[in-house]
């Protein structure tokens, strides 16, 4: 009798180390998904993977309950886009998870020399630009864009690159990639940061509003501000422009 029930109790035992549950054993109920003293994904000794026992369909569906799966990280929240003010030349802000629906507006700030973009009236970018030098003045008013290329050449200044080029005016201002220098320094036209100038060609459509500005607004009060003062408008200043830049 004695050897009867040993025989019984080694046979459980193997059992349940091969992840076989004998009839009427309810095993899943009191197993931890994780044993005593075991790291996620690793073997425990006396577990089928340390012992060196061959894989079955019993042992795969076991198994999985010895591996936790690593906890989900939030993501960090984006920066307020307002602190862009001390963005050095060059620099810039893109969030357009911010909104992702809605027309998009531009404002200009030549004072400031920065741009703001707002997509369904939701800031989601913010850049340093470099507007017209002394002599090539950058317009001032509301534009709306149209006509854009990737991939244009100024056909009154040395054949120079205008990549991201997306027209303002039929004689010349134009929103494209240059180079920023801190300054005024274009001849005409609004110069943008190279990553910046993509990324704003693949959101804008033909039509699109560019409010220039000659005063310096805050990001948050900037599209406010311009849809009290440029209603009704329907065009730019009538401001001489000076060639393509």
């Amino acid at each position: 009798m004695i050897h009867t029930v040993f025989r019984a109790g080694v046979a459980l035992s193997g059992a349940l180390l091969l992840g076989i549950a004998p009839a009427g054993l309810n095993v899943a109920s009191a197993a931890s998904p994780l044993l005593a003293g075991e790291e996620p994904g690793q073997a425990v000794a006396g577990t089928p993977a340390a012992l060196g026992v061959g894989a079955t369909s019993a042992l795969a569906a076991r198994s999985s309950a010895w591996t936790i799966p690593a906890a989900a990280v939030a993501a960090p929240k984006p920066a307020p886009l307002d602190e862009a003010a001390s963005l050095r030349p060059g620099a810039f802000v893109w969030q357009p998870e911010r909104a992702t629906v809605g027309p998009v507006e531009m404002v200009v700030s030549i004072p400031l020399q920065r741009a703001y973009v707002y997509r369904g009236g939701t800031l989601i970018g913010v850049t340093t630009v470099s507007t017209g030098k002394k002599g090539h003045s950058t317009p001032v008013g509301k534009f709306d864009i149209l006509e854009k290329r990737k991939t244009h050449f100024s056909n009154k200044y040395n054949n120079a690159p205008m990549p991201f080029m997306q027209r303002l005016t039929w004689d010349g201002v134009a929103l494209h990639a240059g180079h920023i220098p801190g300054h005024p320094a274009s001849h005409g036209c609004i110069r943008l940061p190279l990553a910046f100038a993509r990324n704003l060609f693949g959101v804008t459509q033909v039509g699109a509003s560019v409010h220039i500005l000659a005063t310096a607004p805050e990001p948050h009060e900037a599209l406010a501000m311009i849809r009290e003062s440029y209603t009704g408008m329907g065009g730019p200043d009538e401001e001489a422009v000076e060639g393509t830049d």
